[in-house]
């Protein structure tokens, strides 16, 4: 009995040195692991296990930016900026896929994981887990490039559309749209259809008020390439619009644009001066408050855009001005900007918004808005301003590292603290 006792004890004392020993070499390898600052979801966190995620650009060894913008096919282009600081500093790299528009959310996020892996092995192989990496290549190679025989034309079309009610109020709407776009690095071209369809009944118990609007438009791109900073085309758009008291509006607007920073780093910074100058004829559906039924305008626009995405936030801003050549006074003055700073370790500010002062708005209807079609928006009323703002605040505090992951009950996540103001 005392020799099985004894016998049982030491196996305990060797499990428990071997688990310890285990134990030891697993948070010897999470301490030597590099440190990444990025945006992960709880998917890549699981995916890619080598890293630790800190929460504070300042702890990581390499920060990541992440930028994405939409293809020629309708699909989109991830790019992910690695930039190495601390004893990484001078190591830069850039990587990227493409997600087709047929893409679900589980094979963008498994082409994001793949991609991060590759871009992360440079700064791996620099520590001490990079002995413990297999590189492998699975698919076999083609000696040959098969011939794109859409020649990079894409087609896309859908049809969207909802009921809803109850005793007092019916709701119904419909849209659809198609289009085709075919982009390459000299051409690109993007024509595009919309038809929406908007009609509530509202019963008050005495009298039954019905709202209906209806719009239909086409619009065509074409734009081609100069340099790497210039650029020329000019777009066509066609349509009607019941709330705009358009019978019918047809506009033609060739331009120029100008990149200060080289259309090849879009993704990242672009600084866009563009020039339109053009003719617009509009047959009203009623007399407007120019006694006009239809009328030819010309008109010019000059715009600027201004976009970065830096490790201490992003910048996206543009400003443009539009006026009627026959009378400077009918113009049109917007300004839309977003600005996303981080300020300190955990404190991160955005700001966003967009005002526009307009004294364009020739389509008026004559005879002015019923109360109803005020309080319904079934017709566009007289303004001289919009705007629209918003702002939030968000602090994050507590350990350095994120990452663990535990789904249990949902993914409301652990630790820290968050005040957000929207």
């Amino acid at each position: 009995m005392k020799k099985t006792i004894l016998f049982l004890f030491l196996v305990i004392l060797f499990v428990r040195g071997f688990s310890q020993d285990q134990q030891t070499k697993s948070d010897t390898l999470r301490k030597n692991a590099l440190n990444v600052f990025m945006d992960a979801s709880d998917y890549v966190r699981k995916e890619i296990p080598f890293i630790n995620y800190v929460r504070d650009i300042k702890d990581a060894g390499v920060y990541i930016i992440s930028t994405s913008q939409s293809t020629g096919s309708g699909g989109t282009e991830y790019t992910f900026f690695l930039v190495g600081q601390h004893q990484f500093s001078g190591m830069k790299d850039t990587v990227s896929f493409v997600s087709p528009p047929d893409d679900t959310e589980d094979l963008i996020r498994q082409k994001e994981v793949k991609t991060l892996k590759m871009g992360l092995m440079r700064y791996v192989a620099k520590t001490p887990l990079s002995k413990f990496m297999n590189i492998s290549f699975t698919e076999p190679l083609s000696e040959t490039v098969t011939t794109d025989k859409w020649n990079s034309w894409v087609f896309s079309t859908s049809v969207y559309g909802y009921l809803e009610g109850e005793k007092s109020y019916k709701s119904t709407y419909l849209s659809g749209n198609a289009s085709a776009s075919r982009i390459t690095e000299k051409l690109k071209v993007n024509l595009r259809f919309n038809y929406n369809y908007n009609n509530d009944r509202y019963d008050t118990g005495t009298d039954i008020i019905k709202s209906d609007n209806r719009s239909t438009s086409f619009n065509s791109l074409i734009v081609k390439s100069l340099t790497d900073h210039w650029s020329y085309g000019g777009s066509f758009s066609i349509g009607s619009s019941t709330y705009s008291n358009e019978k019918l509006i047809c506009s033609v607007m060739p331009g120029l644009e100008y990149d200060i920073f080289p259309y090849s780093q879009s993704t990242r910074r672009q600084l866009r001066l563009l020039y339109k100058i053009g003719s617009t004829f509009a047959d009203y559906q009623d007399s407007t408050i120019y006694d006009k039924t239809e009328e030819l305008l010309w008109l010019h626009s000059l715009s600027a855009s201004y976009e970065v995405v830096e490790k201490w936030g992003s910048i996206n801003m543009s400003l443009s001005y539009s006026n009627y050549l026959h009378d400077w006074s009918k113009n049109n003055l917007s300004l839309y900007g977003f600005l996303s700073l981080r300020i300190a370790k955990g404190l991160q500010v955005t700001f966003g918004g967009n005002i526009s002062l307009i004294h364009d708005q020739l389509a008026l209807v004559k005879g002015g808005a019923t109360t109803e079609e005020v309080l319904l928006r079934r017709k566009e009323l007289a303004t001289q301003f919009q705007y629209f703002t918003s702002f939030g605040l968000t602090y994050t505090f507590g350990s350095i590292y994120n990452n663990v992951v535990n789904p249990r009950f949902g993914n409301n996540g652990g630790g820290g603290m968050s005040i957000s103001f929207n």
